[in-house]
């Protein structure tokens, strides 16, 4: 029998994203057996003709070792310190291992910003592919010397996952030190979940909270976020336990099954209602009477002015906003055609131009 994952398709450029549990040890000192095994699976596929990008956490976790801190500080300055430290540790031994076997590797630091400036956006994607064009590995992590509450991913899984987005990536694979997601039943985990087509309450009610929050700051919930957001790119996604000898290898080249494995999406939003969904950060909100909520939930019409009842926030012509019901229930979003001064002056209820155009429109519950 023929026990062989079956992808989409052919798996031409990937994207790995690794956590800190996995680079570093519970002293916070570099794992280095883990870093030896996963540079030489990545060199392997490239030298196979299979592009790659990286998406590494471990920064503040190696900092605060370097600091020889025990506890993971909790604000922001002190973070901040330790990842300005722990980074050039990181692309240190990832240079060094990557040079030992004759591969080049590049560093790119990046923050939610960058992704939802489309001009950034843009100019992130054009430098991945001319670092891929030339085999180098591209090396990604947010940018935590910078990075606040504004525009921060929160986690590499959200991350990795834009990433992929970003780089059409044939498959996502989001090493943790779990073998998969489990099904939860009566509060215990049971048996591994396989195979998921759709990310039902059952699958999100079954991911669990983070281990060891010294070291990790994603965690199931985190990834099952991540998965969305590929799998409404057409990327589908693996979650895997990094700890596996061999685990990216035998994925990809053997096909092995492996982990957990999300189906991506059978219609994918475009590129523009993706970056919508998932990429821009509101600026605010729209709230809409009961008859605009019933036709924007068709997902054919625009939202109109005389549907508008309220708003909040300092948005501008452009900008994406939330659009919420009367019980604050946001049921889509989109860029608006209205700033805040717009609408204060648009007295004018019979007008008809659209406050949010259909196809800048992206139904999000029903």
């Amino acid at each position: 029998m023929n026990t062989q994952r079956r992808f989409p398709r052919k798996v031409k450029r990937l994207v790995v994203k690794v956590g800190s549990s996995l680079l570093a040890n519970h002293m916070m000192k570099p794992h280095e057996a883990s870093l030896t095994s996963l540079v030489s699976q990545l060199c392997d596929l490239r030298d196979g003709g299979i592009e790659v990008v990286l998406v590494s956490s471990g920064a503040v976790v190696l900092g605060l070792g370097a600091l020889e801190e025990k506890v993971r500080p909790s604000d922001t300055a002190s973070l901040q310190a330790a990842a300005a430290i722990g980074q050039a540790l990181l692309m240190r031994l990832y240079c060094d291992y990557f040079k030992a076997r004759g591969r080049s590797c590049a560093q790119l630091l990046l923050t939610w910003d960058d992704f939802a400036d489309r001009t950034r956006f843009n100019n992130a994607r054009n430098t991945l592919d001319i670092l891929l064009k030339r085999g180098v590995v591209p090396v990604i992590n947010e940018n935590d010397t910078i990075s606040t509450d504004e525009i921060k991913f929160g986690d590499n899984d959200k991350l990795s996952a834009l990433v992929a987005s970003l780089v059409h990536a044939d498959l996502l694979i989001m090493l943790s030190d779990v073998d998969g997601l489990y099904k939860k039943e009566g509060g215990k985990l049971t048996e591994l979940f396989k195979e998921i087509r759709e990310i039902t309450s059952e699958i999100e009610g079954s991911a669990g909270g983070v281990k060891d929050k010294n070291v990790s700051r994603g965690g199931m919930t985190a990834k099952i976020q991540a998965v969305k957001i590929a799998s409404s790119a057409n990327v589908p996604s693996i979650i895997a336990n990094g700890q596996t000898d061999d685990v990216i290898r035998r994925i990809v080249l053997d096909k092995e099954p492996l982990g957990t494995y999300f189906f991506e999406k059978s219609e994918k939003l475009l590129m523009r209602k993706h970056w919508i969904t998932f990429v821009a950060k509101p600026k605010g909100k729209i709230i809409v009477d009961d008859g605009a909520k019933k036709a924007i939930l068709k997902g054919t019409v625009s939202l109109l002015l005389p549907g508008v009842s309220g708003y909040e926030g300092a948005f501008k012509s452009g900008d994406v906003v939330m659009i919420q019901d009367f019980q604050g229930e946001e049921i889509a979003r989109g860029i608006t055609n209205y700033s805040v001064s717009d609408l204060v002056k648009a007295t004018d209820k019979k007008s008809k131009r659209e406050v949010v155009h259909v196809d800048d429109l992206v139904v999000i519950g029903k």
